[in-house]
């Protein structure tokens, strides 16, 4: 079953537009309000919660469940709620996504952080946990401000009256001014502080890799770079073929055997910097998202 926790926050597109965008399968939601600054922003925060619930279950074909975050601003709080929550989908079977899109930044860090280290200590079990980014196509407070300074702009005119009181403004200036504003109102209400779910890489969804935790060895910085230099094997043997041609080292058992373990330890039930996958006999080898990283951030690293 396919779980997805939601902190909402004041955003409407970026919590369900992905997911539908994608076909993602949700089989349950998880939605967490919170209390945000003041009663208005408490209440808005509540009816987006409301509508999401309702379209999780009409567009998604999901059961929801509504939390109440007490303090947004509470990380050791929001980090234990976030771990209780996927530990307890977890312990159920059922695999875990961490939106982190829409909350302030104390919820986002904790929930984020929560995810990740039940990854490192549920080694196991580290693909069923995902935490997650949805970039918004556009932001709509820009637009806000940009309409609050249109209405400036009238109100000024309004109160630069004629000596005799009167003041000329074209009535279609006034027409188009209350419009716009009723309209950008209506979007807010609606959808949020912003519109839409941005594409990136062919998805809606930016998974955030947990970081590795161990120091990395040279004989293992090797089989990194050489993956990161030539992207990914058909098999572990292919792999270590490769590296004995570079190294000008004879193919040995020995030296295979080496590959072998220690691509073990850099794999998905070790330090998470490779990714392998099962075909036939073989096992198709390659960089993880944080293996990436890892590469990209010690390309000038010089190996002993």
């Amino acid at each position: 079953m396919q779980t997805h926790v939601v902190p909402v926050g004041f955003d409407y597109d970026r919590l369900i537009a992905p997911l539908v965008r994608d076909q993602r399968t949700v089989d349950r939601a998880i939605l967490l309000e919170g209390a945000v600054g003041s009663e208005a922003n408490v209440e808005y925060s509540r009816n987006l919660a409301r509508k999401l619930e309702t379209d999780f279950e009409n567009l998604l074909g999901a059961e929801t469940e509504r939390f109440v975050l007490e303090d947004v601003y509470d990380y050791d709080g929001a980090f234990a709620q976030a771990y209780d929550l996927i530990t307890a989908e977890l312990d159920a079977g059922n695999e875990v996504w961490v939106n982190v899109a829409a909350m302030p930044r104390t919820v986002s860090f904790a929930f984020a952080n929560a995810a990740h280290s039940l990854m490192v200590e549920r080694e196991d079990e580290r693909d069923q946990i995902h935490a997650y980014y949805t970039a918004p196509e556009k932001y709509l407070e820009t637009e806000l401000a940009e309409e609050l300074r249109a209405q400036r702009e009238l109100l000024a005119t309004l109160l630069n009256a004629n000596e005799d009181g009167t003041v000329r403004i074209d009535p279609e200036r006034i027409e188009s001014r209350l419009e716009s504003a009723r309209d950008l109102l209506a979007e807010f209400d609606e959808r949020g502080t912003t519109i839409g779910a941005k594409e990136i890489d062919g998805s809606h969804v930016v998974e955030l890799p947990v970081a590795t935790f161990s120091n990395v060895k040279p004989f293992e910085e090797l089989i990194l770079f050489k993956l990161g230099e030539d992207g990914e094997f058909e098999s572990v043997s292919e792999l270590a073929g490769a590296l004995a041609d570079e190294l000008n080292e004879e193919y040995t058992d020995s030296f295979r055997s080496k590959v072998i373990y220690t691509v073990d330890r850099l794999g998905p039930g070790g330090k998470g910097l490779i990714e392998r996958d099962e075909r036939g006999k073989s096992h198709r080898t390659r960089l993880s998202t944080i293996g990436e990283l890892w590469v990209r951030t010690h390309a000038d690293r010089e190996i002993d």
